[in-house]
C-alpha cells in the first residue's frame, strides 16, 4: 500500500509540473493540452516505461548462458522472485540500473563497463542491489519517474527554445508569457529532479541493505560501489538526468556544494560506512 501511495503522490507531483510547463507555452490551450499529454504519459509510463528507458540505452537482451544472466538466475532463485530479462549496455562506464512496473515484469541492465570492472562476487553484489529495488518494489515508482521527468526536459527545453524567439502572446487565453515560460523552463527541470532525489536516496540505503542480506556479502557490495565510484569519475555515462535516479550509481559524479541538493544517490562514502556497519 505505501508503494501505491508513493506512487500516487509522485505521479501527481510530476503531472503538476507538466501542466505548469503547458501553461506557460500555451495559456489556457496550453494548459489543455498538457492535461492530455500527463494522461497519455501516465499511462504509458506505467505500462511501457522499462521499455522506454531501456530505448534510450540501446540495451541489448542476453541468453541464459551469458555470465550476467546465470548471477541473475541464481538471485532471483534465492529471493523467491520470478526470473527478469537481463539486458546489457554497451557503454565502457560502470553501472546497472533495475526497471518494470513489477516483480513479475521486471528487467535489469548492466553496462559492459561494469562487467569488465567487478570481480564474481562484486558482481552478485551489485545485482542483489538492484533485485532488491525488484523486491521492494521501487521500480515501478523509479520507472514512472524516470519517464515523466524525460518528458519534463524535453517540454522545458521547448519552452526555453520559444521564450527566446518571443513565441506566444502576452494574453493567457491566447498564448504563453515568453517570460513565464522562461521561468518555467528554468524552473520545472529543477523541481523534478527534487522529487525524483527525495524518492531516491533513501531507496538507494534500502536497497543497498537489502543486497547484503541477500548475498550475505555486505562488504562485496561496498567494494563494488567503490570501484564503480572511481571509474564512472573517469568514465562518466552520457545519461538522461531524468533517468539518473535508476542507477546503482550516479552516472555523472562530482557534484559539489549546492548542487549536491539535486543529486540522485547518497554519498557513496556514506554507502559504505553503513554496509561496513552491517
Amino acid at each position: 500500500m505505501a508503494s501505491y501511495v508513493k506512487t500516487a503522490v509522485l505521479l501527481a507531483t510530476l503531472s503538476a509540473i507538466l501542466l505548469l510547463i503547458g501553461q506557460a507555452i500555451g495559456g489556457q490551450q496550453g494548459l489543455i493540452v498538457a492535461f492530455g499529454f500527463a494522461v497519455l504519459m501516465n499511462f504509458g509510463s506505467y505500462w511501457f516505461s522499462d521499455r522506454i528507458v531501456l530505448g534510450m540505452y540501446h540495451a541489448q537482451p542476453v541468453g541464459p548462458e551469458h555470465r550476467l544472466s546465470r548471477v541473475v538466475a541464481n538471485l532471483a532463485m534465492k529471493a523467491r522472485i520470478p526470473m527478469p530479462k537481463v539486458f546489457i549496455i554497451p557503454t565502457p562506464s560502470p553501472n546497472a540500473f533495475a526497471t518494470g512496473r513489477s516483480p513479475s515484469h521486471a528487467s535489469v541492465a548492466a553496462t559492459q563497463g561494469i562487467l569488465d570492472l567487478l570481480d564474481q562476487e562484486e558482481l552478485e553484489a551489485v545485482m542483489a542491489h538492484e533485485l532488491s529495488h525488484v523486491l521492494h518494489r521501487d521500480i515501478l515508482i523509479q520507472s514512472i519517474a524516470a519517464t515523466v521527468g524525460a518528458a519534463i526536459m524535453m517540454l522545458a527545453n521547448m519552452a526555453r527554445w520559444a521564450a527566446i524567439f518571443g513565441a506566444g502572446s502576452r494574453d493567457d487565453r491566447n498564448g504563453g508569457n515568453p517570460l513565464a515560460m522562461l521561468a518555467t523552463a528554468l524552473l520545472a527541470p529543477i523541481a523534478a529532479m527534487i522529487v525524483q532525489a527525495a524518492i531516491s536516496r533513501t531507496r538507494e540505503f534500502a536497497a543497498d541493505a537489502g543486497g547484503a542480506e541477500l548475498t550475505g556479502h555486505g562488504r562485496a557490495l561496498a567494494r563494488a560501489l567503490e570501484k564503480i565510484d572511481t571509474t564512472v569519475r573517469r568514465v562518466p555515462l552520457a545519461a538522461n538526468p531524468a533517468t539518473a535516479h535508476l542507477f546503482i550509481m550516479q552516472p555523472f559524479l562530482g557534484m559539489k556544494g549546492i548542487t549536491q541538493l539535486f543529486s540522485t544517490h547518497p554519498p557513496t562514502e556514506e554507502r559504505v560506512k553503513r554496509l561496513m556497519k552491517l
